[in-house]
């Protein structure tokens, strides 16, 4: 019998890839969500897949967890909520969903004697960064809310192994884009953004000069790192996982293709971001395997899922962030 895995956040972005991921290989996967920000549409594909077990619940709910754990070897944590603006509005609900959601998780997992427990972290722990590619080892400087829960998700994550001998990993992750990403809801992704403002045609918003560049890396990469990093004797440390590149958002805007106008840049946002990944290349023999231009193909090929998602335009986006602007600048 193959192993049974659970998934937080099963019917968001990155959970249902790996899902998916994770079916493919023979597991049977129960997905956990509350659809606070996933979306039944991303997981309706497994309606029919015996392998799959839907289970609605709050992953702050103890009780709940600890059921739906019960039998499960892995688990991957993937819920959480993101973005920078609303989380400077209302921190208590993000330390509500990304760390006491983290805590409610670990101690199902380890009432249930979990055998592997995955945590998706984010590399906005490295706020402006001082090194380029950026290794683990860099220190760590939050930004804003958002950063800082994920931040303290991943030390509960570590702490858990370090005290009660959980099988734990915690991958910060890169600038992931691919489909399935939101569609709706506040300002964000530049992908969302941009693939939005194409369909209408209208003029892309191109933060500062666009020269900016971002380590993007696309959604399979990215649930196959959490997929071999689970398989592996990598344990109690955090690894990057990114494309192993860096693209500027002028580079992103000629491959989607159209017109570009130019607002201000940000308080906060760094200039660059790129992985540095050898220490999970060297861990577990993990490498991205989509380059930049394959996955924007994707992007381009998956265009109609942003039909109805917002069309941001510079006065909109002013509005959106202007709290960006209140709390970050310095």
């Amino acid at each position: 019998m193959g192993k049974v895995s659970l998934v937080t956040g099963a019917a968001g972005f990155i959970g249902s890839h790996i899902a998916d991921r994770l079916i493919a290989d023979g597991h049977r996967v129960v997905g956990v969500d509350n659809f606070a920000t996933g979306r039944p549409e991303n997981i309706g594909h497994l309606g029919d897949q015996e392998r799959f077990e839907f289970v609605r619940a709050d992953i702050c709910d103890l009780d709940a967890m600890k059921a739906a754990m019960r039998g499960v070897d892995w688990v991957f944590h993937i819920a959480g909520i993101g973005d920078i603006v609303p989380s400077i509005e209302a921190p208590l609900e993000y330390h509500r969903a990304n760390v006491d959601g983290t805590i409610s998780c670990l101690e199902a997992a380890r009432a249930n004697g979990v055998k592997r427990f995955l945590y998706a972290a984010s590399s906005t722990c490295y706020g402006l960064a001082k090194q380029y590619p950026t290794p683990e080892s860099h220190l760590i400087q939050t930004e804003y809310p958002y950063a800082l829960t994920k931040y303290m998700g991943e030390e509960l994550v570590l702490h858990w192994g370090q005290v009660y001998g959980l099988s734990v990993a915690s991958l910060r992750m890169f600038n992931v884009y691919g489909p399935r990403s939101r569609t709706t809801g506040t300002y964000g992704a530049v992908f969302g953004v941009f693939l939005a403002q194409k369909l209408a045609g209208e003029a892309m918003t191109v933060v500062g000069d666009g020269e900016q560049t971002r380590d993007f890396t696309y959604v399979s990469d990215v649930a196959d790192a959490f997929f071999t990093v689970a398989g592996s004797d990598l344990a109690r440390e955090a690894v990057n996982v990114g494309s192993g590149g860096t693209y500027s958002i002028n580079r992103l805007v000629e491959l989607l293709g159209g017109e570009k106008m130019h607002i201000p840049k940000r308080p906060g946002e760094p200039d660059q971001t790129f992985a540095d990944v050898s220490r999970i290349e060297e861990a577990t023999g993990w490498k991205a395997k989509v380059s930049f231009e394959d996955g924007v193909a994707q992007m381009l090929i998956h265009i109609e899922n942003w039909r109805d998602a917002p069309v941001w335009t510079p006065d909109t986006i002013a509005d959106a962030t202007a709290g960006w602007f209140k709390y970050l600048s310095k």
